[in-house]
């Protein structure tokens, strides 16, 4: 029987992915890749020449059977996602899913992850938090919003720089123009840097400002 991998990779910084990773990365038989292209980079940067496999939320349903086949087979895999650890809104919840139905033993290595130093940077209560991810676009996002505005807990949520001013907006109008929030973007990357402030405060700046880059916002919860 094989074994299943999940590998953080850095979500910026080439230097915060670890030694463990590295070895586990250049031992295991078959590297499932989010983006093949992206990942191609790391590898090479890191000289790892192990061959790559495409698992993505376009594909990951028509190719669990074939890897659930491959792993009782014996093969070793490790998945990666573009940056941070997997099944954290990216893939790898169905095959980790998968893997545990048929026995097949499933490890996660520790590593990067967006939300976390986002959510310690930001100066809100860290004690007690709730993961949002990606909001939904369209359908059902009304009543998400909903059902956390009696949330009390510090909320995390990842946005696209481009609903980013709209999201706020959103915001403001659910949870109120003083509901204090973190804004965290480029985390571990040349541009870094962290705003703090009310949401209108937040909404003003990147009014004047246009978002660019990859958004972790941390909202405080209900007091």
């Amino acid at each position: 029987m094989g074994k299943l991998y999940l590998i953080p990779t850095p979500i910026g910084n080439l230097q915060d992915i670890t030694l463990r990773a590295l070895q586990v990365l250049q031992e295991v038989d078959l590297i499932l890749a989010e983006d093949t292209r992206n990942s191609g980079k790391l590898l090479q940067h890191f000289k790892i020449h192990v061959p790559m496999l495409s698992h993505h939320k376009f594909n990951e349903h028509e190719s669990l059977n074939s890897l659930i086949r491959q792993l009782k087979e014996g093969k070793q895999m490790a998945l990666i996602s573009d940056a941070g650890t997997p099944a954290i809104a990216d893939p790898g919840f169905l095959l980790v899913r998968a893997c545990i139905a048929e026995n097949i033993e499933v490890e996660t290595l520790p590593g990067a992850t967006a939300f976390v130093p986002a959510l310690v940077n930001s100066g809100l209560p860290n004690d007690r938090f709730v993961f949002e991810g990606f909001l939904p676009d369209k359908k059902g996002r009304q009543t998400r919003l909903l059902k956390l505005v009696e949330e009390t807990r510090t909320m995390i949520f990842y946005v696209s720089p481009h609903k980013l001013v709209k999201t706020l907006m959103e915001f403001t109008t659910y949870f109120g123009a003083l509901r204090r929030a973190s804004i965290s973007r480029e985390l571990t990357k040349l541009h870094e840097e962290t705003l703090r402030g009310t949401l209108t405060e937040l909404c003003t700046h990147f009014e004047k400002h246009p978002p660019k880059g990859e958004f972790v916002l941390i909202l405080e919860g209900k007091e």
